[in-house]
């Protein structure tokens, strides 16, 4: 029990102090226009390597879905000085750990190596930058792993077509009506000269940052960002899009029917501000209130008292342009969907009536400084946060040391006010996820 105890107060210092100090990290960029930001972080012998290019489902063509989340594979093919399929062999032997991810806005690469091979991350990622292997081997090959990738995650997953037909009414008018997966088919048309148009445009150097993070000395890292970046040819601007949204004035309601499931669900789904708006911060403390944890108000409301529900739960789905906001619910006992939305719903007309607790405002407060501190407290959290806080704050990088402070001046006052601006039934997509018999 000592034991116990005195590893509680440790946890507790640890994240007093993560949590007051400012983190120092420095950036610039290099002639051919790629951002770097570095971050020096002795506390443990490791280094994660990251590359963000600011390209997503949102960048393609409307006829040429998939793009984006296909170079997150295709750029693991191997290079000019690399063999296929070395790549992950090549991190893995040296003791690291690689990954990749897209979304509608961005795709993320990154390595975590001990400290020592930082080197050879840079290698890599400047090898994936300056002379990939885009040939039709390649594509063909990646194509067959983008397909099984769908047919696992989405077409043969319960529930795994919820956020393609709630953004396909949510964001009609966007990209984003449609998902990173992008079409098969769209995939299977495609030329190889259309994939090579489409990495000289967005996988350029200025269309990019850089960060590096943990155990580095910071001289010594710039003279190896220079060394294997330098030379790397800047491409024309990225000029992007601007796509404006029709309002929605009325409820929209939609039915998803689906083999993979037998206990349906239902979705209400609401347009909100974009990523780097303050409402989008508060919506994010509403979707905490009403359901993250056992003792949030939807839980012990649907789950814990009336028994309605197996699972309830409200969250928010945030990008560049604009964001959604989502509650769901499971019905347990066959209880009817519309009276799982109607307890949902009255739980969201309180919020816009009364304001919460302090205690309530303050708990709330808690877990996102606690979130705050799991994530930043990991290098490759870390590196992501000052990645994102160039790439979609105005090339704001401090904006990670700014994130507690605006949640702490979030008021009661403002959550229900934000609240009344936008979570309204004239202006929200209802599915019903039904199971296919």
């Amino acid at each position: 029990m000592k034991q116990l105890i005195i590893t509680a107060l440790t946890t507790i210092m640890v994240s007093v102090s993560v949590s007051a100090q400012q983190l120092k990290f420095t950036e610039y960029d290099l002639k051919n226009g790629l951002h770097v930001i570095l971050h020096e972080d002795k506390s443990a012998p490791i280094v994660a390597v990251s590359v963000m290019y600011h390209v997503g489902s949102k960048d393609e063509d409307p006829r040429r879905t998939g793009f984006a989340h296909f170079f997150e594979h295709l750029l693991f093919e191997g290079t000019e000085h690399m063999k296929r399929g070395e790549f992950m062999k090549i991190v893995s032997s040296n003791g690291g750990q690689n990954n990749a991810n897209t979304s509608q806005d961005r795709t993320f690469y990154y390595e975590i190596f001990p400290s020592n091979q930082l080197e050879l991350g840079l290698w890599l990622e400047s090898e994936r930058m300056l002379h990939p292997k885009i040939d039709e081997v390649g594509v063909k090959t990646q194509n067959e792993v983008v397909k099984e990738e769908k047919r696992l995650r989405v077409d043969n997953s319960p529930y795994g077509k919820f956020t393609e037909k709630i953004f396909s009414n949510l964001f009609q008018g966007h990209p984003y009506s449609w998902q990173p997966i992008g079409s098969m088919a769209h995939l299977d048309e495609a030329k190889l000269s259309e994939f090579l148009t489409f990495f000289k445009k967005y996988y350029i150097p200025n269309n990019a940052v850089l960060v590096i993070a943990g155990d580095i000395d910071i001289h010594k890292s710039k003279a190896l960002v220079e060394k294997y970046f330098s030379d790397i040819p800047a491409g024309p601007k990225v000029v992007k899009q601007v796509f404006e949204l029709k309002p929605i004035k009325e409820q929209l309601i939609d039915t998803v029917y689906d083999a993979n499931i037998q206990v349906p669900a239902i979705f209400a789904a609401y347009r909100i501000p974009n990523m780097e708006s303050r409402d989008n911060k508060v919506m994010g403390m509403i979707s905490s209130l009403l359901s993250a944890g056992g003792s949030s108000r939807l839980s012990m409301k649907l789950v814990d008292t009336k028994k309605t529900a197996v699972n309830v739960s409200a969250f928010s789905f945030d990008m560049e342009d604009h964001s959604a906001f989502i509650t769901l619910a499971l019905p347990n006992k066959n209880t009817p969907l519309n009276d799982l939305l109607k307890d949902i719903d009255a739980e969201v007309e309180c919020l816009k009536i009364e304001l919460i607790s302090q205690k309530e405002l303050k708990k709330l407060q808690n877990q996102f400084e606690n979130n705050y501190v799991s994530v930043n407290s990991k290098m490759i959290g870390l590196a992501e946060n000052l990645a994102n806080g160039y790439t979609f704050k105005n090339k704001q990088t401090n904006a990670i040391n700014e994130e507690l402070k605006i949640i702490q001046s979030i008021s009661a006052e403002e959550i229900r006010s934000v609240a009344q601006k936008y979570l309204n039934h004239n202006e929200r997509v209802i599915l019903y996820y039904l199971p296919q018999k």
